[in-house]
């Protein structure tokens, strides 16, 4: 499938001004690897799940873009009545097994899938994309021993690595994700830039057939493109003014 990047980023800009919602920060950090996932990795039996379910408005962006959620419906977005609200929802499209937003169980969820497609002998990938801050919760590391345990090696995870959660940096909460942590932890560990499809794909491309399971872990910026909210906190939170918003999309034309 073909793709226009900024056209993506324009796209989704305007869908969170028009609706007035946050979570702004996140969505652009993870922007690129949602298009690098659907539009140059993603095969037919693989299934695709948001954990940082925050970031609900990239992905329903995405999935417009390349053809699974009609205009008419992601243009409800956030508002009475609509099928999509600010968290992901069970079943919005085919493909979306679980709803997501209550964030440290996404792994564990795409686990269980690995393991039950393994049972069944059902070929495909996993694929779990998941925050850096959502990495302090348990269930995360209950899961990643659990994947490594089991040998799922049809289950790929991939961190968003924006360096910011809710109310600080990870590096002062409780401590970074590293590729260290995970290779203890049993995993094939790659790092890529979170905002070069290019080097997404590629990396994806150098994960070797092993009876592990593997994770990429995606270094980006919060606020990714937009120079009043890069690597700021308050991109975690605030709606744009009609200033940001016209000034984003005159940045975005550029990428």
């Amino acid at each position: 499938m073909k793709y226009q990047r900024n056209q993506i980023y324009s796209d989704f800009l305007t869908l969170v001004y028009k609706s007035h919602v946050g979570h702004i920060g996140s969505c652009l950090s993870v922007l690129d690897i949602l298009i690098a996932l659907y539009f140059r990795i993603k095969r037919k039996n693989d299934i695709i799940l948001l954990s940082k379910g925050h970031a609900a408005p990239a992905l329903y962006t995405v999935l417009n873009a390349c053809g699974l959620l009609p205009k008419k419906v992601l243009n409800t977005f956030h508002d009475n009545g609509t099928t999509l609200p600010v968290h992901v929802p069970h079943r919005l499209i085919k493909g979306i097994p679980f709803s997501s937003g209550s964030l440290g169980h996404g792994l564990s969820l795409a686990a269980g899938i690995a393991q039950a497609n393994k049972f069944k002998k059902k070929t495909g990938n996993i694929y779990c994309i998941m925050s850096d801050g959502e990495c302090n919760e348990g269930q995360v590391w209950e899961a990643a021993q659990y994947a490594s345990a089991y040998k799922l090696n049809n289950l790929i995870a991939l961190v968003d690595i924006n360096g910011i959660q809710a109310f600080g940096k990870t590096k002062d909460v409780l401590g970074d994700t590293t590729a260290e942590k995970w290779r203890a932890f049993g995993w094939n560990t790659y790092e890529c830039n979170g905002h070069s499809i290019e080097e997404i794909v590629k990396t994806h491309k150098k994960i070797k057939k092993s009876d592990k399971p593997t994770i990429i872990l995606c270094r980006t910026i919060k606020g990714y493109g937009l120079p009043f909210f890069e690597n700021k906190i308050e991109s975690h939170y605030l709606p744009l003014s009609e200033k940001q918003y016209l000034q984003g999309l005159s940045l975005f034309k550029s990428l």
